[in-house]
Order: structure tokens, then sequence, then C-alpha cells
């Protein structure tokens, strides 16, 4: 195992808190938020790890963070980035992040630590993930935010008793996660895209129906799906007018489950008095709840199952572009545009 430096790159955040903005993840100069900077290598103490990053995946939340518009507030002067692979190479004095020492992981950045797009990132022991040697790069640094939503959610959905979902922003990554393992648990997954090219693909992966809300049919196809598949969930990233007219066509218990705003549109509320006659409830879903009341067993569980999917090829992560940390002022708001088509990565 090579020296750990003093200095490292890091792509630092340049504003503290929040900013009280609802833009939505595009951004159009990366260098509005973030500075290339040289800065001290952190060094870990008690239950971190520190984690020499191979890949950094680039996911919406970090566009909405860097903007101040996430659920935590910006840290100026910290490194961003929530998601990243590579192998730690040091840690604090407790015994089972010491044992994580020269074990290639995937990393979820802890609230604690600091970000991934970096040469060097900071974070708790039980963030990070120990890979089988089988995993590629691509899906390892992917491995977290993407991967175990789709698997908590679509399980959420078979304990609500539906064997059909809706899932707004179908082209997404996470969306073909969701229609892949749906199929393979006998369920039927209903994509709602923009772009009718997209249709072809999903149908591929396993998504039952698949929906375009650009189409002049839009309404009636879907009170035709409604009818045919008596979906109970809506998965939505989405959070515009759209996912309101899916929600209202939805049947009585149905549960509208928010876990992105990728559209700047606010939502009109749909009949209010279907959640008093019909009980349809609107909630949120957000990743890190999620694993905080998850058993022991159900993460290893999920961590489990989701590496099983990609090694077996049921899962591959696209990957659209990867960029070296130092071109990423100058490039990554580019390559964002191309999203659609796969996962935009740094290389430090």
């Amino acid at each position: 195992m090579s020296a750990i430096p003093d200095t490292m790159q890091a792509l630092v955040l340049k504003y503290d808190g929040y900013s009280g903005t609802a833009e939505g993840p595009t951004i159009e100069d990366l260098k509005d938020w973030v500075s290339l900077e040289e800065i001290a290598v952190p060094k870990p103490e008690g239950r971190q790890v520190l984690v020499r990053i191979g890949l950094a995946n680039i996911n919406p939340s970090d566009l909405h963070y860097i903007k101040g518009e996430y659920g935590q507030p910006r840290r100026k002067g910290v490194a961003a980035g929530f998601e990243a692979m590579g192998e730690v190479v040091a840690a604090g004095e407790d015994p089972a992040a010491a044992k994580l020492v020269g074990q290639r992981v995937a990393v979820s950045v802890a609230r604690t630590g600091t970000g991934a797009w970096a040469q060097y990132a900071l974070t708790d022991a039980g963030a990070v993930v120990p890979l089988a040697p089988q995993m590629r790069d691509e899906d390892a640094a992917a491995l977290i935010v993407n991967p175990l939503s789709a698997w908590a959610m679509v399980h959420l959905a078979k304990e609500h008793g539906a064997n059909s979902f809706v899932m707004t922003a179908g082209a997404s990554q996470l969306c073909k996660l969701m229609a892949s393992l749906a199929r393979d648990m006998g369920m039927h997954a209903i994509a709602v895209v923009r772009r009718e090219e997209h249709r072809g693909t999903l149908e591929g992966l396993g998504a039952g129906t698949v929906l375009n809300t650009a189409r002049e049919d839009f309404e009636d196809m879907l009170l035709q799906a409604m009818k045919q598949n008596q979906p109970k969930m809506l998965l939505d990233a989405v959070a515009d007018n759209h996912s309101a007219t899916i929600f209202s066509a939805m049947p009585a218990g149905s549960h509208w489950v928010i876990y992105g705003k990728l559209s700047q549109e606010a939502p009109r509320l749909p009949a209010l008095g279907q959640m008093v006659f019909m009980k349809k409830v609107i909630e949120g879903f957000w990743l890190t709840e999620w694993l905080g009341r998850a058993t022991a067993e159900q993460r290893v569980e999920a961590f489990t199952e989701v590496q099983k999917r990609f090694i077996s090829g049921a899962w591959k992560t696209d990957v659209a572009e990867t960029i070296p940390l130092a071109e990423a002022p100058d490039r990554l708001a580019g390559a964002l545009e191309g999203m659609n088509r796969g996962k935009v990565f740094l290389r430090p």
C-alpha cells in the first residue's frame, strides 16, 4: 500500500448551509458551486475510515446538495460528493474500522465525513461496503444510492401488497434497475417517460407498461393501465403535475412515494377528498433514513443481493462519461446533459 500524502485535490464546496432555492438538479457551470483546490488529507478517528477514491459517482442528489437544495446543509471548504468506490487505506482506533484497511469498498459518505469528489474521502466504517472481487469499478462506484434505493422501494411496494407500481423518470438508471427487479419478483412495473425512444429499452429490461407523457393519448393510456394493473404505489422522482395526474388516477389505498424532485414545477395536489375517502397517502423516501431503521439482517441481505445482481449480469451500470477530477470544473456540466444515457463518473 502506497504512502498517504499530506494533501490532495478535491472539488470543494463554496458555500455553507441552504440556499432557499428549488431550481432542481441542473447546473450551467460547476465552478459556480465548487472549486478545485489542494487541501489537507483528512485523518480518521474512532470508527472512521479513509478511502483512496478510485471512481466517484454523480447523482441528482449531489447537484441538489452543492446548490443548497438538499436535506442536509452544505459545509463550506469540504469536498462534495456522496458516493464512490475505492480502497480503505487508514482507520481510526475502532477495531471494526481497522479490519477494513486494505479492502476494496463501495463508499457512502457519512454526514460527518468528507466528500467523494476528491482523491481521498473520510467516512464512517458503517458507510462502506466490502466488494466482491467480480464487481466492476463502475458498478461498485454506483452500488449504494441507486441500487439500494431500487431494492428498498420495490420491496416497499411488495410489502404494501402491490403486484404493480408506477415509476416516473422511467429512463433513469434507477428506474432501469427497478424494472428488471420487478420482473424477476413477478411484479408489473409501469414506467413513465417523456420520450418515445426509451420505450424499447425499458420493455426489454422488464417494464410491463411504458407511458409517454408527451403523447396526446397519455391520459387515456394511463386510465387503461390503472384499470388493468391496479398499481398501489407511485415511486416518484419528478414530483410535477404529471405525477399528480397519475396519483389521482390510481386506486384507493395508493401511496405516492416521493424520492426526488427533478422538476422545477410545483405539483397541484390531487383531489384532497381522495385522502379522506380513498385512504390515499403522500410520503417521502430517503435511503439514509431507510438504512438507519433497517435491521442488520435487512442491510446485509440488500448489500449481498444487489452485488449478486451486478455479478450475474441482471443489473449493469450504463456509463455516459468518465471525467478526470481535475477537468471536472470545465467538463462536468456538459457531460451531465447526457445523464439519461448513463452515469457520469469522476476519476481522481
